[in-house]
C-alpha cells in the first residue's frame, strides 16, 4: 500500500485527526479537505486512490455531491478512486443516495476505527455494488 493516496473529507478536525492516527502515518500519503470544494480541488489535482468523505458538510457542497463529481471525473479521464462514504444518516433515503451518488461503501457513525482501516485495506476486493456497514461489533 506505499505510495498510495488518501483523502480524507470532513469538517470535524478531531475526526480527521483520528483517521490520520488509524491508518497509520507514512502508510499513505495523505491529504485532507474540511469541505466539499476543497475536497474537488484535491481530487481533481492528486488523484487519491480512497477517499473517505463524510456526508454532511458545510460550504454548499455535502459528501453525495462531491461524490457524484468525482464520478462525473472518472467519466473523462479514467481516474476511479474508492469512495468510502462516512455518515451518521442511515435512513433508506440516505443510504440510496450514497448508491446513487457511486460510492463503493456507506459506513455508518460510529464506527470502529480499526474496522474502517480493515475496510480500506481490503478494498481491492470490491463488489461492483455499494457495502453499507451499520455499527456494531
Amino acid at each position: 500500500m506505499m505510495n498510495q493516496k488518501l483523502l480524507i473529507v470532513d469538517d470535524q478536525d478531531d475526526l480527521r485527526r483520528m483517521l490520520r492516527i488509524a491508518l497509520g502515518y507514512g502508510k499513505y500519503v495523505m491529504f485532507e479537505a474540511d469541505n466539499g470544494a476543497d475536497a474537488l480541488d484535491i481530487a481533481e489535482r492528486e488523484h487519491p486512490d480512497v477517499i473517505l468523505l463524510d456526508v454532511m458538510m458545510p460550504g454548499g457542497l455535502d459528501g453525495f455531491e462531491v461524490c457524484r463529481r468525482i464520478r462525473q471525473l472518472a467519466k473523462t479521464s479514467e481516474y476511479m478512486p474508492y469512495v468510502a462514504q462516512l455518515t451518521a444518516r442511515q435512513q433508506t433515503a440516505d443510504i440510496e443516495a450514497g448508491r446513487a451518488a457511486g460510492a463503493n461503501i456507506y459506513i455508518i457513525k460510529p464506527y470502529s476505527p480499526m474496522r474502517l482501516v480493515e475496510i480500506i485495506e481490503s478494498r481491492a476486493n470490491a463488489s461492483a455494488t455499494m457495502t453499507v456497514v451499520r455499527p456494531g461489533p
